[in-house]
C-alpha cells in the first residue's frame, strides 16, 4: 500500500485497527511512534546499484491501555510529515515488535490494516548463477502428446 492509498482510506475512517496476517490483533492501545521516509542505496549481487524508497510507520504500545489513536490524529501526522520531511508517494512498510522488530507490508481488508509478511528475494538471479525452477507437470495434465501404442512418439 502506497501513502496516498493510506491517505484515501483514512479519510473514511474514525476507528484504527492494526491485525497480523494470522488474524492476531495490535493491542487497541498502540501508538505510531514514527512516520519517516528510507531511502536505500545498495548494490546487488549482479553488480547493478539500485535506489528504493519506503515510507516506514513504527507501530509500538506499552501500558498506556487507555491510549487510541484515531484516525483523524494518523491523517495529521502523515500531513506533517509530508510538510516537514517532503514524503514520496512511496509504498508503506511497518515496524513492529515482536519477538524482535519486525517489518511488514500493508494491506487493507475493508475494517482493518493488515500487517503482512514481507520476503526477500535475489534480484539478479540471472548474474549470479541460480538455476531457473523447471516447471512440474503432471503427466496425466499432458493432453495431446499421449504416448499410446501405435502413435509414432516411440
Amino acid at each position: 500500500m502506497k501513502l496516498s492509498e493510506i491517505k484515501t482510506i483514512l479519510a473514511d475512517l474514525t476507528e484504527l485497527h492494526f491485525v497480523l496476517q494470522n488474524g492476531e490483533q495490535v493491542p487497541e492501545h498502540f501508538h505510531v511512534t514514527e512516520v519517516g521516509q528510507i531511502n536505500k542505496k545498495f548494490i546487488d549481487c549482479g553488480g547493478v546499484v539500485r535506489d528504493e524508497k519506503a515510507i516506514n510507520f513504527q507501530l509500538w504500545f506499552s501500558t498506556d491501555n487507555d491510549h487510541r489513536l484515531e484516525a483523524e490524529k494518523l491523517r495529521k501526522i502523515i500531513a506533517l510529515s509530508e510538510d516537514k520531511l517532503g514524503l514520496e508517494d512511496a509504498e508503506i512498510e511497518v515496524e513492529y515488535q515482536q519477538s524482535t522488530i519486525g517489518k511488514f507490508g500493508l494491506e487493507f481488508n475493508g475494517s482493518a490494516f493488515v500487517l503482512t509478511a514481507k520476503t526477500t528475494a535475489c534480484l539478479a538471479e540471472d548474474a549470479c548463477g541460480i538455476p531457473q525452477e523447471k516447471p512440474k507437470v503432471k503427466m496425466a495434465d499432458l493432453q495431446g502428446s499421449s504416448c499410446a501404442p501405435g502413435s509414432g512418439c516411440c
